[in-house]
């Protein structure tokens, strides 16, 4: 089946957009022409699906290389196919989803359940990792060779952090040995337990134990030293303190394979944000301090940072209303990552719109090798469309996502997907 989409405003080389018709078939784009030099030989066949994109932004489909779908096992929070149908209402077309569930994705059968019910759900397409320990309990490592045969992408004990480090060296030369990444949740938990906000003003106006930067930052030293001894990519999951940046800036500064994300809520939010004991305001890493955010914003412009993930982590009304101590930590993120940062960075003049796009398409397809990312004959017709005038309030319970647990539920922000399109198909449309 033939798409056309006409008139659609396309980011060039110099970031300047441009009216353009993409013309797709088969799922692969196979024509960019200038709108305005249309000739009788552009026009679209009878039977071609013709989308007017006029006034609207086209980019190649957002890539979210950290998310939460819990199944198998937690359904009552999320499924493959309500996530799946969130991340395409929220513009992303590629989704890749932690190993967390029960049971937790450490046997090949489990990799090839999330496949499956993906396939199944027909929506975007999913890409699981696979754990690094068997049941994440730090204690034995998992088949690598099984997992990477049955479809996983990376490892990771994503949720608890690999606490042995000669573990954690031996996950990386298997991996680095495969030519695999390895994907890690930074945190000491000897300095953590028991703690469900940062350290700072916020836990001791509210008697609440901190969890401190150097949970974080600790891991991210020594991790970054045993992927320099082991020479495997080394994929550090949602930065959110300045001693981290500044270890993973020095790392790259001298060639160690290391690369980086950072979630929305850690470039807009920080501790003193929160008004009380909302626990739709507990995430872990949590929210830090304001010089913390400043750092996480100025990383990614610098490309020390390299990507924007959401950490869609998606919970039951019932489990967060058991209050910021007792309630699970995580929000929803698929369908406010866009907008959020559109609103709070392009357009009030410091990103430019390229520099998000690209942080949200092209690096997370650069840094995981993947094919999609671009906006070219011969790509993935991965692609979405986006009205950047589109401004509307937040409104959790407009949500496809299962999940309602989200601190922006009111803000009203600009710039929305309205068609998301996956393998030359309309996924969602507004």
């Amino acid at each position: 089946m033939q798409l056309i989409i006409r008139n659609a405003s396309v980011l060039n080389e110099k970031g300047e957009l441009e009216s353009k018709h993409i013309m797709v078939a088969d799922g692969v784009i196979v024509k960019i022409t200038d709108a305005a030099g249309e000739t009788a030989a552009d026009q679209p066949a009878a039977e071609a699906q013709v989308i007017d994109a006029a006034g609207k932004l086209v980019t190649p489909g957002f890539i979210d290389m950290h998310v939460h779908l819990r199944e198998p096992g937690f359904e009552h929070k999320e499924t493959i196919e309500s996530g799946s149908r969130s991340a395409a209402k929220g513009g992303f077309t590629t989704i890749a989803c932690m190993p967390n569930t029960r049971p937790v994705t450490d046997s090949p059968e489990v990799v090839s359940f999330v496949l499956d019910k993906a396939k199944e759900a027909g929506l975007v397409h999913v890409l699981p990792y696979a754990a690094i320990t068997k049941n994440e309990l730090g204690r034995e490592l998992t088949d690598f060779a099984a997992l990477k045969a049955a479809g996983a992408i990376g490892f990771t004990d994503d949720g608890v952090g690999v606490q042995n480090a000669q573990m954690m060296k031996d996950a990386m030369t298997l991996a680095a040995s495969m030519d695999m990444p390895v994907i890690a949740h930074c945190e000491d938990n000897s300095l953590v337990e028991g703690a469900p906000v940062a350290e700072g003003e916020f836990a001791k106006r509210h008697g609440l134990k901190g969890i401190p930067n150097e949970s974080e930052a600790i891991h991210v030293g020594r991790d970054i030293l045993l992927a320099e001894a082991t020479g495997v990519h080394y994929h550090v999951c949602h930065v959110s303190t300045e001693q981290s940046i500044r270890l993973i800036r020095q790392a790259k500064e001298i060639g160690i394979n290391v690369t980086a994300e950072v979630c929305p809520h850690h470039l807009i939010l920080a501790e003193e944000d929160i008004p009380g004991l909302d626990a739709n305001w507990k995430m872990n890493p949590p929210l830090r301090s304001r010089r913390d955010v400043e750092a996480c914003i100025q990383a990614l412009e610098d490309g020390t940072i390299d990507i924007v993930v959401t950490d869609h982590a998606p919970h039951s009304e019932d489990e967060k209303a058991k209050g910021m101590q007792l309630a699970p930590f995580g929000i929803v993120g698929f369908e406010t990552a866009f907008p959020l940062l559109y609103t709070k960075f392009v357009a009030e003049g410091r990103w430019s719109l390229e520099m998000l796009v690209q942080r949200m398409t092209a690096d997370p397809a650069r840094v995981f090798g993947l094919e999609t990312g671009r906006l070219a004959p011969g790509a993935p017709a991965d692609l979405t469309i986006v009205d950047l005038d589109l401004e509307k309030d937040v409104n959790p319970e407009d949500f496809a996502s299962k999940g309602r647990n989200t601190p922006f539920g009111g803000w009203k922000l600009k710039g929305w997907p309205v068609t998301t399109i996956v393998s030359g198909k309309v996924v969602w449309s507004e």
